[in-house]
């Protein structure tokens, strides 16, 4: 079938040479002309303009949306919708929050275009091993899209779990628990790293992998970056967050669901951001006010 891709960052530019090894027409575009010259390179028909991606796809069309969420995916539904025509469908493949996707789906439906969210995960890995995509939007225009769907996808690793908004909201829940994953696993490598017993972690990411009940990709990728860097010693201990981990927080206190991993994950990730942290220095200077407890000079 016919994609029209927008956006060709590391997640666009590869779904996009997936779906052509898949047998499928990708209209490539991106602001960045080197980015889709090297789409075209790979077979795509590359694209100057979103007018251009609308004029180079057969109708009903299907443009997929590869770009940051919020303001980002307004603009460029505001800019594509003048070339589109009934029937035609908007895929939107980032994390963007399911409120607004909800909404935009219900504004989209009264100007007869679909709109299809498609929760996706895999990363730079997907290329090699497939996206998990987690399909949200109408029966029909999912259906006829499914082709690209399952080039995209490992074996079992797609469906369509809901009307618009179901596919962001279950990518949202999948990346709060991967916080509270992360985040387990950091906590666990640094015990054994402070123990008395000088521990190969590299040795006991890979030992984990065979049997041990708390095997997984992720570790699989801890045992990855151990061996090139056994003490991480070229990294900063700075962790960003994209937002999901936020509204997963925020969906569980609307919801009245006790979710403490998830939402303590989330805040060790703003205490890695922190220089020295106040809140430290305050606990310190009251240890020694109420208790004459010793305190560390700062080194400025």
């Amino acid at each position: 079938m016919e994609i029209g891709m927008v956006g060709l960052g590391r997640m666009g530019a590869a779904m996009s040479e997936r779906l052509m090894k898949g047998g499928h027409k990708v209209v490539a575009y991106d602001p960045a002309t080197e980015a889709v010259a090297r789409c075209e390179k790979l077979g795509a028909v590359g694209a100057k303009s979103l007018e251009e991606v609308a004029q180079k796809l057969s109708a009903p069309r299907a443009v997929w949306l590869m770009v940051p969420a919020g303001e980002t995916v307004t603009k460029v539904i505001n800019e594509l919708l003048p070339h589109l025509d009934k029937g035609d469908t908007l895929i939107d493949g980032g994390n963007s929050n399911y409120h607004e996707t909800v909404r935009r789906g219900k504004e989209l439906s009264e100007k007869g275009i679909n709109y299809v969210d498609a929760g996706t995960s895999g990363g730079v890995w997907g290329l090699e091993k497939g996206y998990c995509l987690m399909v949200g939007g109408p029966d029909k225009a999912v259906k006829r899209i499914e082709p690209a769907f399952k080039t995209l996808a490992p074996e079992d690793g797609y469906a369509h779990v809901g009307p618009s908004g179901a596919g962001h909201f279950t990518k949202m829940i999948h990346n709060g628990i991967e916080y509270g994953m992360l985040q387990a696993y950091a906590e666990g490598f640094e015990l054994l790293k402070a123990s008395d017993f000088s521990l190969d972690l590299h040795q006991l990411a890979a030992l984990w992998q065979h049997g041990s009940v708390i095997r997984s990709w992720l570790l699989e990728l801890t045992e990855h970056a151990l061996a090139k860097d056994p003490e991480l010693a070229n990294i900063r201990g700075y962790v960003e967050d994209s937002g999901e981990g936020r509204w997963t927080v925020f969906e569980a206190i609307d919801k009245n669901v006790p979710a403490p991993v998830l939402t303590l994950s989330l805040l060790a990730r703003f205490a890695s951001r922190q220089e020295e942290s106040f809140s430290a220095k305050v606990i310190a200077a009251l240890r020694k006010e109420f208790g004459g407890h010793a305190v560390k000079g700062s080194d400025k």
